[in-house]
C-alpha cells in the first residue's frame, strides 16, 4: 500500500471514529459560522441547470458547444418566476482540454447568471450516469430515453487509477482557486451522487469496488477545495436511503460527507411525509440545509407538495431541472428499461419549461411564485 493510500485510510478511520474534520483539509465552517452564512442567503429556490442546446456537461462548457445566448434566454425564465440560484455541473476533461478557456466560459456564465440575480452552486464531481466520459463532439440523445448522454467526472478510468489524481487536484484547485472569493459563486458541491453505481443504465461497467475507491478519494476532494481557500461553503449530498439521524448507522462514505460538509445537502425524489422526513432526520446536525435534488412527478414528489415544506423548515430547494431538452429529463427514469420513442409520457417526470419557454403546467409556476414572492 502506498503512503498515500495508507494516509488516505487513516483519514477515513478517523472520521469513522468521531475524530472531526481533517487538520490538512483546513477547518470546517463551525456551525455559527453557517448558519450566519445561510442566513444572509434568503430562501434558495432554484433547479438543476444545463441549457436545452447540451447533452450532458461538456456539451455545455466546450467552446464548440458553449451557448451563452441559451443560457441568458433559460435563466432569464427562471427569474422571471422568482429563481435566485442554479446547480450547475462542470467538468474535469474540460478544463484539462481547455483550462484557460474553461474557466474564462465559467466567468462568463456566472456572468450571464449575475444580471439576472442568480448565484449559482457549482458542482465539481459527478458520478452519476456514463463512466466513460470522452471530450469532443458529444454523441445524439438516444430517442426516449432520459439523460442518454450524461457522463461521469471523473470517469471510471481516472476514480480506479491515482495516477490521475495529480489531474483531479490541478483541475480542483484551479476552478476553487479562481472563484475562491467570488461572490457570484454561491457554494461549492464537491461530488454529485458519489457512489452511484447506475443501476440499470451502467451498472456492468462500473468498478466493483467503487464504493471504497471514492471513500478514499473525497477526503482529498475536500482538502483541495480548502487548500485552494474556498470562500464560499463546501458540501456534497446525501442520497441514499435510510435514516440519516442514526449516525452510527449509516454507510461510511455518507459519515465523511456529514463530517466535512460546511452546510448539508441532500435529495429527496420522495412525496410530501417523506420530504419532510427527511428534513428532520437532518435537523439534528445543527447546520443549513439545503435540499438539492426533488421533484419526480411521477413519484410523487411536486412542486404544489414539497415547496411549502421545504420553506416552512428553511430549507434550500433546487429542483431537476429547467427546460426540456436535450438531456431528456422530462422522461422517467424507467425509460432506461423501456423508452418512451413514440410517445410522450402522461406526465412529465422533471422540468419546468418546455423548450420554447411555456411552461409544462401552470400550476408549477403558481407554487414556485408563491414560494418566491413573485
Amino acid at each position: 500500500m502506498s503512503i498515500r493510500h495508507a494516509a488516505l485510510r487513516l483519514v477515513v478511520t478517523l472520521l469513522l471514529l468521531g475524530q472531526g474534520a481533517l487538520t490538512f483539509a483546513g477547518p470546517r465552517w463551525t456551525e455559527q459560522q453557517a448558519r450566519d452564512w445561510y442566513a444572509r442567503q434568503g430562501f434558495l429556490v432554484g433547479a438543476n441547470f444545463v441549457p436545452a442546446t447540451a447533452i450532458n456537461e461538456l456539451e455545455m462548457w466546450q467552446a464548440e458547444t458553449f451557448d451563452p445566448a441559451r443560457i441568458d434566454l433559460e435563466l432569464g425564465w427562471a427569474a422571471g418566476i422568482g429563481m435566485n440560484t442554479m446547480r450547475v455541473f462542470l467538468h474535469d476533461l474540460a478544463y484539462q482540454q481547455d483550462p484557460e478557456g474553461f474557466l474564462r466560459r465559467v466567468d462568463q456564465f456566472l456572468a450571464i447568471a449575475a444580471k439576472h440575480r442568480i448565484r449559482p452552486m457549482l458542482v465539481l464531481l459527478d458520478s452519476v450516469w456514463d463512466p466513460f466520459p470522452a471530450v469532443g463532439p458529444q454523441r445524439p440523445p438516444r430517442p426516449g430515453v432520459h439523460n442518454s448522454g450524461w457522463v461521469q467526472s471523473p470517469g471510471k478510468v481516472a476514480i480506479e487509477d491515482p495516477t490521475h489524481w495529480p489531474r483531479l487536484e490541478q483541475y480542483v484547485k484551479g476552478v476553487v482557486g479562481r472563484f475562491k472569493d467570488d461572490g457570484r459563486v454561491l457554494a461549492w458541491d464537491l461530488w454529485n451522487e458519489v457512489d452511484n453505481m447506475n443501476d440499470p443504465a451502467y451498472l456492468s461497467l462500473e468498478p466493483k469496488n467503487k464504493g471504497e475507491l471514492v471513500l478514499g478519494l473525497l477526503p482529498q476532494v475536500y482538502a483541495w477545495a480548502r487548500e485552494a481557500g474556498a470562500s464560499q461553503p463546501l458540501t456534497s449530498g446525501l442520497w441514499r436511503g435510510g435514516d440519516w439521524s442514526k449516525l452510527s448507522e449509516l454507510a461510511p462514505i455518507d459519515r465523511v460527507q456529514l463530517a466535512l460538509s460546511d452546510v448539508i445537502t441532500f435529495h429527496s425524489y420522495d412525496p410530501p411525509a417523506q420530504l419532510e422526513s427527511r428534513i428532520m432526520q437532518l435537523k439534528g446536525y445543527n447546520r443549513p440545509i439545503i435540499c438539492t435534488e426533488y421533484m419526480a412527478r411521477g413519484n410523487g414528489s411536486t412542486f404544489e407538495g414539497s415547496l411549502p415544506i421545504l420553506k416552512r423548515h428553511g430549507v434550500g430547494a433546487i429542483n431537476w431541472g429547467l427546460v426540456q431538452g436535450k438531456a431528456q429529463t422530462h422522461l422517467p427514469w424507467d425509460s432506461w428499461r423501456r423508452p418512451y420513442v413514440d410517445r410522450e409520457p402522461t406526465v412529465w417526470f422533471h422540468e419546468v419549461f418546455r423548450r420554447d419557454g411555456t411552461p409544462y403546467d401552470p400550476k408549477d409556476i403558481a407554487a414556485i411564485k408563491a414560494a418566491t414572492g413573485r
